[in-house]
């Protein structure tokens, strides 16, 4: 692994300094016993266990891997309504633009990740933006994870934990309003009907603008869920979710001479009309939970998830700009995905105990089909060509488009069904309060085919043949060791392995090239230390490095595409922070060093040497939040980016920026709280992401909220 810099070493004394000054002290006294329970959620920012990252209640101090999790109160005091707003404060994982119609997270310098989404455990990886009007909390899990989830994880995973029925009582509206016609409604209502039948509805409506001229946004969500208790040893929940977003696509803005090209944040390129770049999702899910306790400790779960997305984008997107002509080239595609999912997980866990040495078994088997159909079109101008080139000055005209098949190589008229059948075990041992090791090993039978719907005429012009179809055999193991010096520090070690096939994250791209290659491999080495400073305070400090191998080159002797390599490397250390510093101050942040590299000549445009695009090679962030009084108090944070790249093609650089946000609460009385949410408070210009040199999106002028949260 590469040398940590000096200030890093600095950060890594400081960690340990804390620990054994804390040492004279918990040598007189044990501090709290954590309650393993990841259905309790904390008070505070701190969310002390989670089921996650081993599909068992475990501590978070007793994992060996970084796991962030975002709890409610941090998502409420910071007015969050999507995934770009919750990773902002989990340190080694960025957000790129997405093209302006979905979630597109990058984990350690791992870019393919826009399917690696999941809802209590169960994949959702369709590509669109997720809410979280229907989220308790977020699990952000960074490193390999596919002994656990199986395929993709390649640098880490995000599980969204849903708001379920619970028999407790839950009776909350959320109202949102503020400047760029933010209007946002959310409700929360929950209620025991009797000692074996609950009932809990989530509800959202939004109609809202954007900074960006002519950008809307309607969203509206309805997640009911039932509980039963039949009997004391068994538990069902069942829900459904029916969610619709609609927005308009926009792209950002160009470069020019290696910086983002200078323009005010709301310009948009080509016709800005809503629905001449419409990007939409419709999504329909039914779930459900069985649990079962059997004497003897053995417990048995079963879940199941069905879920369908209708998914369209369709948008005009600016290339080179000629900057002797003050001329900029623009394009324009649209794309149509229908997804149908099903999953179904059974696991069964049981505790066994050998003299001074435990065991937490588990024993789980996954069974999934993915069916897709695939459209994809090219739009020609009045030129009857795929581009056109405009006058800056008159880059938002509207143009007249017609969107055909086969007007490039990247359209597509497909369908493809995606099988698996996955077995897993894993054992937590605990030899004694020192020592813990977590060992597991996953078995995936992952088969993909793909059917070109277009006739042989026009098959020619798109790279698909009539059928393809790849078959893999993907072995994932893991082993974490924890060592506890003392009661409130966990020094641990970590080695995990995920694997990608070949049809890529979105069962999409494979080709008569590749449907027999080898999947590409990512290989996570990870040491760190967690300090638990008090019960409600947790410091984790995690050192890693993530290499890429199986990546397909283009042979030298034949031009072909067919040549596996070891691909990219990625070193980085992170730290994060949670919890209260005293009773009346609670914080959240970390800090990430970041070094991702590619290892050999990916393409004519991503050479060896160069680093990984949308990594940033230093992020910092830190949220604070200050009790004043009993009704009053202040939040401020700061987010902190050194220079990225906005492609491997390392020619254009997205600047360094500093942001700062701030809130006030107040609570007007008991179930009433006022909330006054200011990002971006000093209103600097800055870049938030890219996708291509020439697709990069200006983050946000400063943005008021007044939220007002009732209970009732």
């Amino acid at each position: 692994m590469h040398a940590i810099p000096l200030a890093r070493r600095h950060t890594i004394a400081t960690l340990l300094t804390l620990a054994f000054a804390a040492s004279a002290h918990s040598a007189e006294q044990t501090l709290a016993t954590i309650n393993v329970n990841a259905s309790a959620v904390a008070e505070g920012y701190l969310v002390k266990a989670v089921s996650t990252a081993t599909k068992t209640d475990t501590a978070l101090a007793d994992l060996p891997q970084s796991v962030t999790v975002i709890g409610e109160a941090l998502m409420r005091d910071q007015s969050m309504q999507s995934m770009a707003d919750v990773v902002r404060y989990v340190p080694g994982i960025g957000m790129t633009s997405g093209e302006g119609n979905r979630d597109a997270p990058v984990f350690r310098g791992s870019t393919s990740a826009s399917g690696d989404f999941y809802m209590d455990g169960v994949r959702d990886d369709t590509e669109y933006y997720r809410d979280l009007y229907n989220v308790e909390q977020v699990d952000a899990l960074t490193g390999p994870n596919a002994m656990m989830f199986g395929r993709g994880g390649s640098g880490g995973v995000i599980n969204r934990v849903s708001k379920q029925a619970n028999f407790s009582t839950q009776r909350a509206l959320d109202l949102t309003a503020g400047n760029f016609r933010k209007r946002r409604l959310a409700a929360d209502l929950g209620q025991a009907i009797n000692d074996t039948l609950a009932v809990r509805v989530a509800a959202l409506a939004e109609d809202s603008g954007g900074y960006q001229r002519a950008y809307s946004l309607q969203r509206k969500g309805i997640n009911p869920t039932l509980a039963l208790r039949p009997d004391r040893a068994t538990s069902v929940v069942l829900g459904y979710e029916h969610f619709e977003d609609y927005r308009t696509a926009d792209r950002g803005v160009p470069s020019l001479n290696g910086r983002p090209l200078d323009l005010p944040v709301d310009a948009f390129f080509g016709n800005p009309a809503a629905e001449t770049r419409p990007a939409r999702v419709l999504a329909d899910a039914f779930s459900s939970q069985i649990e079962h306790r059997f004497a003897g400790g053995l417990q048995l779960s079963n879940k199941t998830r069905y879920a369908s997305y209708d998914k369209l984008y369709q948008n005009i997107t600016p290339g080179a700009v000629n900057a002797a002509t003050s001329r900029v080239t623009l394009s324009a595609y649209n794309n149509h995905q229908w997804r149908k999912n099903l999953f179904n997980q059974t696991d069964l866990t049981m505790l066994l105990q050998q003299g001074a040495i435990s065991h937490q078994l588990l024993a789980g088997m996954e069974l999934g089909q993915q069916n897709t159909d695939y459209l994809r079109q090219t739009g020609l101008f009045s030129n009857q060509a795929s581009s056109i080139s405009v006058p800056l000055a008159q880059a938002d005209a509207a143009l007249p488009v017609t969107y055909v098949l086969g007007g490039s190589n990247s359209d597509r008229d497909g369908r493809s069904k995606a099988t698996v059948a996955a077995l897993y075990l894993q054992d937590q041992i605990s030899f004694n309060p020192q020592w813990q090791l977590v060992a597991g090993l996953r078995y995936d039978a992952f088969r993909l085919d793909y059917h070109n719907n277009v006739a042989a005429g026009v098959r020619a012009l798109l790279p698909a043949a009539a059928d393809l179809s790849s078959r893999d055999n993907l072995i994932s193991p893991r082993m974490g060791l924890v060592y506890k010096p003392l009661n409130m520090l966990s020094l641990y070690a970590n080695y995990s392995v995920a694997s990608v096939p070949r049809g890529g994250d979105q069962l999409s791209s494979l080709t008569v090239v590749n449907q027999s290659l080898k999947p590409e491999k990512f290989t996570n080495y990870e040491a760190g230390a967690k300090l638990q400073y008090s019960p409600d305070l947790l410091a984790t400090l995690a050192l890693y490095r993530l290499n890429r191998n199986n990546v397909a080159v283009a042979n030298p002797a034949t031009g072909i595409v067919d040549r596996l390599v070891d691909g990219q490397r990625s070193n980085g250390l992170e730290l994060s922070v949670s919890g209260k510093l005293a009773p009346a101050w609670q914080v959240q942040g970390g800090y990430a060093y970041q070094d991702a590299k590619l290892l050999t000549n990916v393409s004519a445009t991503a050479l060896n040497g160069v680093s990984v695009n949308a990594v940033p090679r230093h992020t910092l962030s830190l949220w604070n939040r200050y009790e004043l009084n009993d009704r009053l108090g202040a939040g401020l944070g700061l987010i902190r980016r050194s220079d990225m790249y906005a492609s491997t093609s390392n020619a254009v650089v997205l600047p360094g920026y500093t942001r700062i946000d701030a809130a006030l609460f107040y609570t007007l009385h008991d179930g009433c709280t006022a909330q006054l949410n200011i990002e971006n408070l000093a209103d600097r210009k800055y870049y938030a992401a890219a996708n291509g040199d020439n697709n990069i999106t200006p983050g946000s002028p400063r943005a008021i909220r007044a939220n007002l949260h009732l209970k009732f």
